[in-house]
This record gives structure tokens, C-alpha cells and sequence, in this order.
């Protein structure tokens, strides 16, 4: 049966391609633990470009070094809820930074170095940045130590380039992870069409053509995801800072070409230097939100085992899913 969603979701996504206060009004409960080591989440309501920054500066970390790289999905088509550069184009110009990605191991706007540049553009992202599709020469692999399923990730080659990376990626749900968000985006979001292939089969083939044969049960699937994800944190070390727009809830991914519409309203802006207590926040404050839409994108979760992706990478000790929330009014 877990072969069988994700076969179903997967196949769905082809069909598609052509300061500190109180508990945050979103719901999402506020963490306490007696130990310094817990991580903190930043959270801001309103979305927009000053609250942008404002959460940046939040997290204390500079976005610097000789090449900055801004992760973040280019969208998959005009209908996608990738993050609207409008809301983004000044903390971009204010970290200097390039916006990379890797292309896509399915069929659509993506899967070529031209055509993913040409949705870029069409995107408006390129109007604000230089974009890197960085496996557009090939790719490399990371050494996974202690991983559930994979030895290596397989990520573009342009990815060894950065030495800080700022991983600014939309909150929302994912038709095969149940949802996405920071570690979607540093696990799938930063391998290579082979790579993305590696972390579906988890570890079976990275051929993009074999992806149907070979689909795993799916918490391998998420297990392989925190794998990758472990590979990436382990080569950045610090030089890194997450933050999630949770706008446009949709059930479905921004790799989704067609959509279904958000049921549920915004909920705002978190930001964290741990990517698990980051997600898990997000993922907490849907499921405390009064919102009654939220039943659909709960179900998306749910159904996917989703959060099994929060357990694998804390076992993996990526990061933690205790976390302290600080609203910033």
C-alpha cells in the first residue's frame, strides 16, 4: 500500500509537468526545555519583504563569504505557489547572494539546464539574480556516514562553489513527502536529476529512466531524504540559515504544475539555524491552527507518513524537534 501512493502521487506529479513573546497566533504551540541547547524558531505573521529581513536578522547569522548560494524552488510552471520574487528581491539584494537549484528527474519545464533557465526567467527570478543550476556540468557525491539507506548523495557540481548557503524555501504540502519544506529542499532541492532519482529509489538507481521500477516503501523514501539531507548539513557545518515562507498551503508541491488551490489561510514566516525544529514548527502550527482548511493538508501529511522525515534526520542527528518559538510583533 505505501508502494502504491507513492507510485500514485509520482505519477500525479508527471501528469502535471507540461523579541521573544507569547505562543504565535498561528496556533503553533511555543516549545520549553530547561537546556540552553534547544534550538530557537523565529516566527513573524505577516509576510512581507521588511518581515523577510527583519526574521533574517532575527537569526544572527550573517549570510556571507566569497559565494553566498539562495536555495529555492524555481516553480514548476505559472500555476506553481513557488515564493513570488516580489516578496523576496530584497533580502536577496541584501545577502548578494545567487539563487541555485539542480534541474528535475521527470518530465517538464525542468529537466534540462535550458529549459529550467527559461522558467527562471519566466518566474521573474533571474530579473533579481544570477541563477546556477548547478548540475547544469554534471555532478558530484557526499559521502553519507551512518546513513539509513544511502552511502552518498549525488548533488550538482556547482553546489561545492558556496561556502554559505541560505536555504529560503516555501512551506506547503508535497505530493510524496506528504510536505515540503527546508529539508525538501536541501535533500531533493539540491541533487542532481541522478540524485533526485538515488533519493526516490532510495538508493536503487540513479537513472532517471528506472525511477518507475524501483520505488521504495515509502519511509525509505523519507528516509532516504534525511540521508541526503545529512550529507549536506555535514559539508556546509554552519554556513548555513533556514527560513520558511508558509503562505499558499496547498497540498501539492511547488514541483507541481497544476496544483490544487490552498484550503487554508497564510500563516507567516519562521526562520531557524536548526532545518528540523524549522519544519517541525511549521508543521506544528498547522496542525494547532484554527483554521478549519487545514484538514486537507493534514490528511496530505498524514497520508504520507510526513513527519517520519522529522524522526529519521533527528535520529541522524541532523537537528531537533525540540525547539523554543520566539514571535517577533
Amino acid at each position: 500500500m505505501k508502494k502504491l501512493f507513492l507510485f500514485a502521487a509520482l505519477a500525479g506529479l508527471l501528469a502535471t509537468s507540461c523579541a521573544q513573546s507569547s505562543k504565535a497566533d498561528t496556533g503553533a504551540v511555543e516549545q520549553t526545555a530547561s537546556q540552553d541547547s534547544v534550538p530557537t524558531v523565529y516566527f513573524i505573521k505577516d509576510i512581507t519583504p521588511e518581515s523577510l529581513i527583519r526574521i533574517y536578522e532575527a537569526l544572527g547569522r550573517k549570510a556571507e563569504g566569497n559565494k553566498v548560494g539562495i536555495k529555492i524552488s524555481t516553480g514548476e510552471s505559472n500555476k506553481s505557489n513557488h515564493l513570488d520574487t516580489a516578496l523576496i528581491k530584497d533580502f536577496v539584494h541584501l545577502v548578494n547572494g545567487n539563487f541555485i537549484e539542480c534541474n528535475t528527474a521527470y518530465n517538464g519545464n525542468r529537466m534540462s539546464t535550458e529549459e529550467h533557465l527559461k522558467a527562471a526567467a519566466e518566474h521573474g527570478f533571474t530579473a533579481i539574480a544570477p541563477v546556477d543550476i548547478m548540475d547544469a556540468e554534471g555532478d558530484t557525491t557526499l559521502a553519507i556516514e551512518g546513513g539509513l539507506h544511502l552511502p552518498y548523495d549525488i548533488v550538482g557540481k556547482h553546489f561545492l562553489d558556496y561556502d554559505f548557503m541560505v536555504v529560503l524555501s516555501h512551506f506547503k504540502g508535497h505530493q510524496m513527502g506528504g510536505f515540503g519544506g527546508a529539508l525538501k529542499n536541501i535533500s531533493i532541492g539540491i541533487g542532481s536529476t541522478a540524485g533526485k532519482t538515488w533519493i526516490h529509489t532510495a538508493g536503487k538507481t540513479d537513472k532517471a529512466e528506472e525511477l518507475w521500477g524501483n520505488l521504495p516503501e515509502q519511509d525509505h523514501f523519507l528516509e532516504s531524504m534525511a540521508d541526503a539531507c545529512k550529507a549536506i548539513t555535514t559539508h556546509i557545518g554552519d554556513k548555513v540559515l533556514y527560513i520558511n515562507v508558509a503562505n499558499k498551503l496547498s497540498v501539492d508541491c511547488d514541483c507541481n504544475g497544476n496544483p490544487e488551490a490552498p484550503k487554508m489561510a497564510d500563516l507567516g514566516i519562521f526562520a531557524s539555524l536548526d532545518p528540523v525544529a524549522l519544519d517541525r514548527a511549521c508543521v506544528d502550527a498547522v496542525l494547532n491552527s484554527s483554521d478549519p482548511g487545514k484538514d486537507a493538508l493534514i490528511e496530505r501529511i498524514n497520508s504520507r507518513h510526513g513527519t517520519h522525515i522529522l524522526d529519521a534526520a533527528e535520529r541522524l542527528g541532523i537537528g531537533s524537534q525540540k525547539y523554543k518559538l520566539v514571535t517577533i510583533e
